[in-house]
């Protein structure tokens, strides 16, 4: 079986959970012996590794001299011209915050370089939902020339592009729900945003969840009938701590982690309000707040008015090795996050042996055993928890012997296999 899969990041050119949950599919995927994937992203920079998959850039596709028809209309394509009241932010940190004014009705004209292809930058750019359109044009040229069973696409920024490769070919499409917008926005969700997130589950053949949580916001916040929506749950990729991940903190005092996007979202607030509350009965901590996003400069000045930026640090946003790095110093991980589709940062804090502490309300929460559950509100809780397991050695031991053999179970291997049998069941139902 071949799949055509369309992502929006690759590693190591990754903003988030999004790029990491489609790598660890994919790889798992690529142990199958029955499965073969071709995976579609809207830039590809040469330095991805394509061991495991075959990746190909939307950048790279030549639409110049194409002849692109979708199904139901007579005439090809050549130009296209989306007029739509959009909203283009400038990075993923301040998205959600600029996705909430309104701006005027302009066109978008999708144009071709000398090469006869469109340039796409790959990142969450000003652009970025012209390039969302973009993609889903190139998304058609590369269905009409390649073989395959059936298409997988992930999160709203691809869903058009599996729309569009569906509309040619006539293969079903599956789509991956990440999040939606009701995780990112608080519930102040973005028409257009809404709009592409519908339209996708209406369109897919099945839908894929990382949580039950989120399966149930499809359900009843875009009305998809639930025999249609099946959650998978994520996993985490295999990591060995070595010498040039561990470092010496330099210090003797305990350090706190939150590692995340700075947003609404993620409950920094939370994390900030609790850690002033350790500090009254318990200064030899130090709270490390890892990650950047339209919340960070509010976050320092709280820190700032509650007089604790002594033992209050921020360090701005951190990828590969530098994740592993501050875990390693780390003796507590807490995810306070207000709405959480699953949380992989958990489990890679789990497996650097570091207790964890997150919120009832993310997916995550839902299988893991070894970790610290509360509300993302309760900051009296948060607080205790976070004591509780700096003071209390053996509880500290206990959490981190018990949350490593259970994350070690999560594997993508066992991901990979849940969605091919998805997969074969929706070839066998589009057939009869």
């Amino acid at each position: 079986m071949r799949v055509l899969m369309f992502g929006w990041e690759f590693p190591p050119h990754i903003t988030g959970g999004l790029g990491t949950a489609s790598y660890g599919l994919t790889k798992g995927m690529s142990k199958l012996e029955d499965l073969e994937v071709i995976f579609v992203v809207p830039k590809v920079w040469g330095d991805e590794d394509q061991t495991k998959v075959r990746l190909i850039g939307a950048n790279q596709v030549p639409v110049a001299h194409k002849k692109v028809f979708f199904r139901g209309s007579r005439r090809q394509i050549e130009k296209i011209e989306v007029s739509s009241r959009i909203v283009p932010y400038t990075d993923p940190e301040e998205f959600w915050k600029m996705t909430r004014s309104e701006i005027s009705e302009q066109g978008i004209v999708i144009q071709t370089n000398n090469k006869g292809t469109i340039d796409f930058t790959g990142k969450y750019g000003e652009t970025l939902f012209d390039e969302i359109y973009k993609y889903s044009v190139v998304a058609a040229v590369i269905a009409e020339e390649n073989e395959f069973d059936i298409i997988h696409a992930h999160d709203w920024l691809a869903y058009p592009a599996g729309i569009a490769a569906m509309r040619v070919s006539g293969k079903p499409l599956v789509i991956h729900v990440h999040a939606t917008d009701f995780d990112r926005s608080g519930g102040n969700v973005n028409p257009d945003v809404y709009r592409i997130e519908k339209e996708g589950m209406d369109a897919a053949s099945k839908i894929i969840t990382v949580s039950n949580l989120t399966r149930d916001i499809v359900i009843n916040k875009y009305n998809i009938d639930p025999d249609k929506v099946e959650t998978v749950y994520n996993a985490v990729e295999p990591f060995r701590i070595s010498a040039e991940v561990v470092k010496e903190k330099g210090f003797d005092e305990k350090v706190v982690t939150f590692l995340g996007r700075i947003t609404l979202q993620k409950g920094p607030e939370y994390f900030i309000e609790a850690a002033n509350k350790v500090l009254k009965v318990m200064p030899n901590v130090r709270f490390v707040m890892a990650g950047s996003g339209d919340m960070m400069e509010r976050m320092m000045r709280r820190a700032a008015a509650l007089k604790i930026t002594d033992r209050f640090h921020f360090t701005g946003f951190l990828k590969g090795l530098d994740v592993y790095t501050m875990l390693s110093m780390s003796d507590v991980y807490i995810m306070p996050s207000v709405s959480e589709p699953f949380g992989i940062s958990p489990l890679e804090a789990m497996q650097s042996n570091v207790p964890v502490i997150i919120s009832k309300q993310s997916g995550v929460s839902e299988i893991l055993t070894h970790a610290v559950k509360v509300d993302f509100w309760d900051i009296d809780e948060m607080a205790d928890a976070i004591y509780g397991i700096l003071n209390y050695p053996a509880l500290a031991k206990m959490f981190i012997k018990n949350g490593r053999e259970e994350v070690v179970r999560l594997k993508w291997d066992n991901s990979a296999r849940h969605v091919r049998d998805i997969y074969y069941r929706v070839i066998w139902q589009n057939k009869n």
